[in-house]
Order: structure tokens, then C-alpha cells, then sequence
């Protein structure tokens, strides 16, 4: 199967401005996620899909390859459907963030290996279990609840399932990695905006509400995305910790 893995990288942040370039132990960020993910064994290609020319030359420089994409989508997934539309001969479209420089190789290789094991999957996505009760119920944490086959049940940003009696369920944290067959993907970009997404400000709702399915795949990886100076701290130490 053809799977290009795309990296969306927006230069603007309201925590962290230029996000994509900060360093971490000596090279810019998207050069870390990008070198992470190429060390998947199941692409045929990685792309850092980018809005701004300094981060294209980060990426270029260091070897990768990168698409110049509009400044202005509303949406991540508007900016995946535009590499998607560029690229014809990819079957699946795995899109990794661009502040996920920890990403693990392996957990890409297996959301591909979901779409060759089910041909009728059009959607995957990630889960890993939560302990901390802080983390539960911080609403920057979105929560996932699955049915007994590992498809989503639904995407939240509350306590879910609310613990009203005591069973010992796990709580799982979603994890903003996603693969897309391509037709579906570009099918879905074009989809109107739902009640429920906008309401939890959570895209992959939309799906859900169209009556799409959405594999989620259980990892124990601990996950340090970079959204704010202390993150970026943290995402350094462990990076000297493996230098």
C-alpha cells in the first residue's frame, strides 16, 4: 500500500510563536518529528505540509521534503486534503503532527498495518490510558470511549465515561494521530462542520456524526507534544537523555 505520511506545521502559535523551529537538542522541531517518522518501515514517503518558507527551509535543508500550503486554512484537515489532492498515488495518508517529536516509529507502522488488515477502513486513530486524575479531567486532555471491537464511541473533552460507580474502566487520553484512506479523506474535508464537533471543538466528530467508523489503536508510548515553553523544557531533556 502506498502511505505518504504527512506533517502539518503551522509557524504561527499563540504559546509558543515559531513553534516549528524551536530547537530541541540542536535542530528545529519539525526536522525531529520529521526524522522520527521516516524511521517508520511501512511509508512510502514523508512530506511536511507548511505555511511559511522558513520552516520549508528547515525541512529542506536537512533532507526532507516539504509542500508549501495556503496560510489560511480554518482547519489541519483542510491542509492535509491539500497535500493529499497533490499526491494521486498515495492509498493512505497518515498525518503526524508537527509538535509530536517523540513520536513512535512502530505506532505509525501499525496504524497502517489496520487499513491492510480491514480494506473497509477509512479512519484510524490512537488511544493511551490515563492515571492521573488531573490529567482526566483537564479538558485540553481529550478522552475517548470505544466499543468492544476498538472502534470510537465517541470524542470528548469532559470526563468520559464519568465514573459514577466504581467498575476500575479505564480512562484513555485520544492521541492526535490519524490515518485516512485518501478518497475518504479528501471526501471528508469537504464535509460540513457538525453540531457535535463544534461544540466540543473536536474535529473527528464529524466523522462520527456521518456515521463513519473510527479504528482507535491502544498504545501504552508516552506521549510530551509541545505546546508550551515547560513542554518544550521537558521534550529537550529527553532528548539528551538519548544523545
Amino acid at each position: 500500500m502506498n502511505t505518504l505520511c504527512v506533517i502539518p506545521a503551522r509557524y504561527a502559535s499563540t504559546r509558543l510563536p515559531g513553534k516549528p523551529l524551536a530547537d530541541i537538542a540542536g535542530k528545529p522541531m519539525i526536522v525531529r518529528v520529521y526524522e522520527q517518522a521516516s524511521r517508520a518501515k511501512r511509508l512510502s514517503g514523508v512530506i511536511a505540509a507548511v505555511d511559511d518558507e522558513r520552516v520549508y527551509e528547515a525541512v529542506v535543508s536537512h533532507g526532507g521534503k516539504a509542500m508549501m500550503t495556503a496560510k489560511d486554512h480554518s482547519t489541519g484537515t483542510d491542509r492535509l486534503a491539500e497535500v493529499a489532492a497533490a499526491h494521486p498515488e498515495a492509498e493512505l495518508i497518515i498525518n503526524v503532527q508537527g509538535d509530536e517529536p517523540l513520536i513512535e516509529p512502530d505506532l505509525i507502522d501499525a496504524l497502517a498495518v489496520a487499513f491492510e488488515e480491514e480494506p473497509e477502513l477509512q479512519m484510524a486513530t490512537v488511544k493511551s490510558p490515563m492515571t492521573d486524575e488531573n490529567e482526566m479531567r483537564n479538558p485540553n486532555n481529550v478522552k475517548v470511549v470505544t466499543d468492544k471491537e476498538g472502534y470510537a464511541l465517541y470524542f470528548s473533552r469532559s470526563l468520559l465515561p464519568y465514573p459514577r460507580e466504581n467498575t476500575g474502566v479505564t480512562v484513555y487520553k485520544h492521541i492526535g494521530i490519524y490515518a485516512y484512506r485518501r478518497d475518504f479523506l479528501l471526501q471528508y474535508a469537504r464535509m460540513e462542520p457538525t453540531a457535535l464537533e463544534q461544540t466540543e471543538s473536536l474535529e473527528q466528530l464529524r466523522a462520527l456524526e456521518n456515521g463513519y467508523k473510527i479504528k482507535v489503536i491502544a498504545t501504552d508510548f508516552r506521549f510530551v507534544g509541545v505546546d508550551t515553553p515547560e513542554d518544550l523544557a521537558e521534550v529537550n531533556r529527553l532528548y539528551e537523555e538519548r544523545l
